[in-house]
């Protein structure tokens, strides 16, 4: 079974930090490059960043430029999402995909729709109190 599953998630105060992993089962995610959404209450789901495949390739929307950064370690079969100096309109729920047909980040990730990504996690909670 091909899964992605998402951890790292919590409860975090203004400009405090958190590191989420996506680990994948079942496949390889070192093939294809992986992306990472987030959906607050209410709102749509929205692109968040993407790194390649070979992770030497990586775009942020601007809402988190500067503050996320993302990577893999291959080996591991794991991504991660490194946030720092949170706000509390980043709280939502935090998703990672792969992109398998192309496996290609979008251009940018304010522009990426869920159908872009064929395999999906079933997401980690951030909060972020003011």
């Amino acid at each position: 079974q091909l899964q992605l599953v998402e951890s790292g998630g919590g409860l975090v105060q203004y400009g405090g930090s958190l590191r989420l992993s996506c680990a994948a089962s079942g496949f390889t995610s070192a093939y294809y490059a992986i992306g990472w959404f987030r959906q607050a209450p209410g709102k749509e789901r929205e692109g968040v960043s993407c790194i390649s495949s070979s992770g030497g390739s990586t775009n942020y929307a601007d809402s988190v430029k500067g503050r996320f950064t993302i990577s893999r370690d291959n080996a591991k079969n794991t991504v991660y999402l490194q946030m720092n100096s949170l706000k509390p309109e980043d709280t939502a729920v935090y998703y990672c995909a792969a992109r398998v047909r192309p496996s290609l980040c979008p251009p940018r990730p304010e522009g990426a729709t869920s159908q872009m990504y064929n395999i999906w996690g079933q997401g980690t909670q951030v909060t972020v109190s003011s």
